[in-house]
C-alpha cells in the first residue's frame, strides 16, 4: 500500500532499495476492498476519499515495478502451506510466493503473527518486520 502510495517509511524505503518489489493477489485484492469500502477499512480508513480513490486507480494498473506472481503458480503450494502451519490464505500466499521467488518475506510490525511467523521460519522463508 504504502509503495503505491508513495508514502514509504525509512524502514521501508531501505528494504525497497535493496529488494525488487512485488506482492499477492490476495494483497491486491485487500487493498482494493479497502478502497472500495466508503469507511475505508484498516489499510485506508484514515485515508480521505480522494486518497483512496487515488490509490484505487494504481491498483487496476499496478506498476511493472512491483512484481504480482501469478496465482495459478502458487495455489498448490499455498494449500500445503496452510495444511501443514496454522496460517491464513493471505499468509499462506506471501510465504509461497517469497519461496518461488526465493526473496524475503516483509511484514509490517502491526500484522506480524505467530502463524506466519511460525509458517516462514518452518518454510525456510527470509522473514523481517518493518516499522511504519
Amino acid at each position: 500500500r504504502d509503495a503505491l502510495a508513495d508514502e514509504l517509511s525509512a524502514s521501508l524505503s531501505r528494504l525497497l532499495s535493496t529488494y525488487d518489489t512485488s506482492t499477492t493477489n490476495l494483497y491486491i485484492l485487500r487493498l482494493c476492498k479497502s478502497v472500495a469500502s466508503a469507511r475505508g477499512g484498516q489499510l485506508t480508513g484514515s485515508w480521505t476519499p480522494e486518497q483512496r480513490l487515488a490509490l484505487g486507480r494504481k491498483l487496476v494498473t499496478v506498476s511493472s515495478s512491483i512484481e504480482i506472481v501469478p496465482m495459478q503458480v502458487l495455489a498448490m503450494r499455498m494449500a500445503e502451506i496452510a495444511d501443514a502451519q496454522r496460517v491464513s490464505s493471505l499468509g499462506a500466499e506471501a510465504i509461497a510466493a517469497a519461496e518461488y521467488q526465493q526473496g524475503l518475506l516483509a511484514v509490517w510490525v502491526g500484522d506480524d503473527g505467530l502463524g506466519i511467523r511460525t509458517a516462514a521460519k518452518a518454510n525456510r522463508v527470509a522473514y523481517r518486520t518493518i516499522k511504519r
